[in-house]
């Protein structure tokens, strides 16, 4: 079935950041809650939220200064590199790449030297590495989901709900990122930049039990994707620790791999018990771009290895070369998925301050029951794990 569109419309006013952005131009993740569609622009600093004005059109455009929200390491015009949000539980998450970038090279500067030399250069943004939930409640007067620093909870008499995050300290780390270091897979990618198949965290599916998976664009190794399932817990107001999990490798989180044919990971999103994945070139290529599923991925007792026969390819995005690489997934319906694309093509943007998104039916389940890894369903309970 063909793709149908949907119209994006933002505010002139806060579509562009203080470099000249547009917000449209890196749409990097997108959530849908109730009538509220959710993005976030790898190159800002700021959550924007879209209300659906029509069958399928989204506007009403406004923003959240992360800043105002969260502590940001760095001064908050700092761009975040937000890849990855992920709704549960009365709180929205939101992730960083967590990423090292290193400085491209500009060719059509004469000065050819100073242009190689630009590619040793290496940089360690602390933003980036931002994990972190804030409080997602509905005005009961307008109906709209709004984001707060700390807001009462809206069915549990007495609780308060309260934003909250990893620390990352002044040298651009966290628990998370200490602990990778010491991972035999992952360790050795901590020091190579995004781009060059270095760690590049770009997926990001919440439980409401409070597990996180984390889809990864980078490193693939030998062809397989990998996803990492933590499960953060409060322990300080407003700061979070990983939390214990049980069967994996390491105690505080567990390592899955995915044969998605070389591609890696750029956004996951949760349904039922199975999360999509949207996979992509983890380089800066063009390549395919597709849509799996990964049955039962919730009942993963274990650190788990997924070969590509026990993958569901649902669909394959088109691209044009260099544009249109789709990034975000929300899911409208159980049966419709949104896709939001980085680097639009200008046929995306027929209107300034406008962008064109893509929906896809998602075909049904092939087959039921636990993946070839999945383990017991003692170790989930599966009242928790619908998508809601």
């Amino acid at each position: 079935m063909p793709a149908r569109t949907y119209t994006l419309h933002f505010d002139p006013k806060l579509s562009k950041n203080p470099n000249g952005n547009d917000v449209r131009d890196g749409l990097s993740a997108a959530v849908l809650t109730g009538d509220n569609l959710w993005l976030c622009c790898d190159e800002r600093t700021t959550l924007e939220c879209l209300r659906r004005t029509g069958p399928r059109t989204f506007g009403q455009h406004c923003s959240y200064k992360l800043s105002e929200l969260v502590d940001l390491p760095e001064k908050a015009t700092e761009e975040i590199d937000l890849e990855g949000m992920g709704e549960a539980e009365n709180y929205l998450w939101v992730l960083g790449s967590h990423s090292i970038k290193r400085k491209n090279a500009k060719p059509e500067e004469p000065n050819i030297a100073k242009q190689i030399n630009r590619l040793t250069k290496i940089e360690v943004a602390p933003n980036r590495c931002l994990l972190a939930r804030i409080p997602l409640v509905r005005n009961p007067t307008s109906g709209d989901y709004e984001l707060c620093k700390t807001a009462k909870h809206p069915t549990a008499s007495g609780q308060k709900l309260r934003a909250a995050q990893l620390r990352v300290d002044k040298h651009g780390t966290n628990e998370l990122l200490k602990v990778l270091a010491k991972d035999p897979h992952i360790g050795p990618a901590l020091k190579v930049p995004a781009k060059d198949n270095g760690l590049d965290i770009e997926g990001l599916a919440a439980s409401p039990d409070g597990r996180l998976f984390l889809g990864l664009r980078g490193p693939v190794l030998h062809g397989w994707a990998i996803v990492l399932e933590i499960r953060p817990e409060e322990y300080k107001k407003g700061k979070l620790r990983l939390g214990e999990l049980e069967g994996g490798g390491h105690k505080l989180y567990k390592k899955h791999f995915l044969d998605l044919r070389g591609m890696g990971i750029r956004e996951l999103r949760q349904q039922g018990t199975d999360l999509l994945v949207l996979a992509g070139p983890t380089m800066d290529l063009d390549g395919s771009i597709a849509i799996y599923r990964w049955p039962d991925a919730l009942f993963q007792a274990h650190d788990s290895l997924t070969p590509a026969d026990q993958l569901e390819r649902l669909l394959d995005v088109p691209h044009l070369p260099h544009l249109d690489r789709a990034e975000g997934m929300a899911l409208l319906s159980e049966q419709e998925m949104l896709v939001v694309f980085d680097k639009p093509a200008p046929a995306r943007k027929p209107r300034p301050h406008t962008a064109l998104a893509n929906s896809y039916q998602l075909p049904n389940r092939l087959y039921s029951g636990l993946a070839h890894q999945g383990g017991s369903h003692s170790a989930v309970n599966p009242h928790l794990c619908i998508h809601h």
